[in-house]
């Protein structure tokens, strides 16, 4: 798969602000927000990262987005629990660190 083919994510807890959960797509980020929303998830609690398939990334999206409100909600859940949600919107190949 190539490169254009894939976006890169990262869902990390906020450690300086709310301590919620958040996303970044950081192949979507344009120039004006790419080095604050960058240093604002290095500054958080790596939770999980990967890529997914750009032709089914609004489905994987919303997957991740409900993912993110269980965990908000107080929901323990784990990075394994949400790369099987995922499973289906993954590359081909290795996946992301968990």
């Amino acid at each position: 798969m190539l490169e254009a083919d894939k976006v890169m994510f990262e869902i990390y807890r906020d450690a300086t602000y709310t301590g919620k959960y958040r996303v970044v797509y950081f192949t979507e980020l344009g120039d004006t927000n790419k080095e604050w929303e960058i240093n604002r998830a290095m500054a958080g609690e790596h939770f999980y990262d990967g890529f997914l398939k750009n032709w089914r990334k609004q489905e994987a999206k919303a997957v991740i987005d409900d993912f993110i409100r269980q965990l908000n909600d107080g929901e323990r859940l784990t990075p394994q629990q949400l790369e099987e949600r995922l499973k289906e919107f993954l590359p081909a190949g290795p996946q992301a660190e968990a």
